[in-house]
């Protein structure tokens, strides 16, 4: 466990919050986006998939309030997570109740596999266009109610239209490609829409800072538009 600058992350004195990575290894997914298989690539790690159960053993050092992003840099919820680890990653979340694990995922059709969720739990699926949206919402309601439900619209690759698909998520997160690039940057419009449909729907609205360099399109000149808000 290591502390780490995603935002979402941040604890709720403000200070950072950490990444976990029981699982270790190259990410089979393959996105064309992810930072991680280029990590793994970059500095030649060991591409196994493998279980480090010395990892869990880390999270003692969370305090009260803190958030832990458990899998940062590998898909849990794919076939090759064998259900035994994640019994074994959830039991260990169980024991920590003050302290907050946030999951996310490209499955989240797998997510009701595991129900009930600890209560500690935030758990969210990646949405990139109107249909990963339209795919990961009705996922999401199959989950426990106990917890927070997220999207995670990053990176926002295309126009996601209406609002239904915001029907039982509790937390809203908005963000460009990473490293950002004007090429890749997603158009003001989109983030827009989707604000607005969130904050008809009550949902609070995180901006990612990888969309501070279309700011100022976004605040259109007026205060307070930058969002970077958690759910209660």
């Amino acid at each position: 466990m290591q502390h780490t600058k995603i935002e979402l992350c941040r604890n709720a004195d403000g200070t950072p919050g950490y990444t976990s990575n029981p699982v270790k290894g190259y990410c089979p997914v393959g996105c064309s986006y992810c930072y991680s298989r280029r990590l793994y690539q970059r500095f030649r790690w060991n591409p196994e998939i493998r279980f480090v159960l010395e990892e869990l053993a880390t999270w003692k050092r969370a305090k009260p309030g803190d958030k832990v992003f458990v899998g940062s840099m590998m898909e849990l919820f794919g076939p090759w997570v064998p259900d035994g680890w994640m019994d074994l990653i959830l039991f260990n979340v169980r024991l920590y109740p003050e302290v907050t694990f946030i999951f996310l995922t490209k499955c989240p059709e797998e997510l009701g596999r595991w129900n009930p969720w600890p209560d500690n739990c935030w758990v969210g699926a990646t949405v990139t266009d109107w249909d990963t949206a339209y795919r990961a919402q009705p996922a999401l309601l199959g989950v426990s109610d106990n917890i927070i439900k997220f999207l995670s619209i990053e990176p926002l690759l295309d126009n996601i239209p209406g609002s239904d698909w915001l029907v039982g998520i509790d937390w809203i997160i908005i963000g460009a490609r990473t490293p950002y690039s004007s090429k890749t940057a997603p158009k003001i419009e989109w983030v827009r829409e989707i604000v607005k449909a969130a904050d008809r729907a009550g949902i609070p609205v995180f901006l990612k800072d990888n969309l501070r360099p279309i700011q100022w399109q976004y605040s259109d000149g007026r205060p307070n538009t930058w969002r970077q808000e958690f759910p209660k």
